[in-house]
């Protein structure tokens, strides 16, 4: 079983090249049923039976997890069995048949523009705030993913052509383009923060974004950076999500079509894309009830 589990962590790095945290979840799904397995006395996680999957979702929604958290662990399951068919390890998926729960859609939460003014006005003229500012203006012009933001080098930014290179989850690169307040934020900082920030600490690697340590920035402190300044500026919680769907809502509500924003959101399943025009759609039916007189 761990040959093989290795083997999968190679596919899914290599053929598949999903980042390590998405492998991570993965491998932490699989692991969890094989648990499952083991604890109800099976065969072993390579000689489940549709069954044994059947069994496990009921499982979970007896301890209480969200139809989206059985679909995920749905999905990592059915990527390993499928792995394994392909492997010649197992003839059937015994996930596939096995109906994933309808999953409720919850409304997406976004900033109006007001607010995206005010969050991306707070970072100041210091080596920090020149950082942080390109980094707000970099996620809110592109819609970047958090971990696509930390994942970014030097080399993935066109300044003189505008756009920034982006190797999403899936490994499919897309080239987004960037807006001039973006593209300058990002200016002063390669050019000026971020040198900064390496004065006497080397050559700093091939890093985008740099701590203080001249090291690349993880997720956490993104997420922390976040946090600091929407408290200060518009006294709401918010994540890099809402960050990056603000940008999806908003070209959605100036006019961008559905294939263009699959694009460059980086979505495989434009389904996940179409939520973001039902969002700028039920606002607009919003707006027509409370203002037409005869709505």
């Amino acid at each position: 079983m761990e040959k093989m589990r290795a083997e999968f962590v190679d596919y899914m790095t290599g053929t598949r090249k999903l980042a390590a945290n998405s492998i991570a979840a993965y491998l932490r799904d699989i692991a969890e049923f094989d648990a499952f397995l083991s604890e109800k006395g099976g065969s072993g996680i390579e000689k489940a039976r549709q069954a044994d999957v059947a069994a496990y979702v009921l499982r979970l929604k007896r301890d209480g997890r969200s139809s989206a958290t059985i679909n995920r662990r749905l999905a990592s399951l059915r990527a390993f069995y499928g792995f394994m068919a392909a492997k010649g390890r197992g003839a059937v998926n015994p996930v596939m048949g096995v109906r994933p729960p309808k999953v409720t859609r919850r409304d997406i939460e976004y900033l109006s523009l007001d607010e995206v003014e005010a969050l991306l006005g707070q970072p100041d003229g210091s080596v920090k705030g020149v950082r942080d500012r390109a980094i707000l203006e970099l996620m809110y012009a592109t819609g970047l993913r958090v971990s696509e933001v930390t994942a970014a080098d030097l080399e993935h930014v066109n300044l003189r052509m505008g756009f920034v290179t982006c190797t999403g989850e899936h490994g499919k690169a897309r080239i987004i383009p960037l807006g001039r307040p973006a593209r300058a934020a990002l200016e002063e900082y390669i050019f000026s923060g971020r040198a900064m920030i390496l004065r006497g600490k080397g050559g700093g690697g091939k890093a985008l974004f740099l701590n203080y340590c001249g090291e690349r920035m993880s997720r956490q402190s993104i997420w922390k950076m976040l946090k600091e300044y929407a408290a200060a500026s518009i006294r709401k919680k918010i994540t890099p999500q809402i960050l990056r769907n603000s940008f999806a809502v908003h070209m959605a509500q100036n006019g961008a079509d559905l294939k263009s924003l699959q694009e460059l959101m980086g979505h495989e399943d434009i389904l996940a894309t179409q939520a973001y025009l039902n969002t700028s759609r039920n606002r607009i039916k919003d707006v027509y009830d409370s203002a037409h007189p005869r709505a």
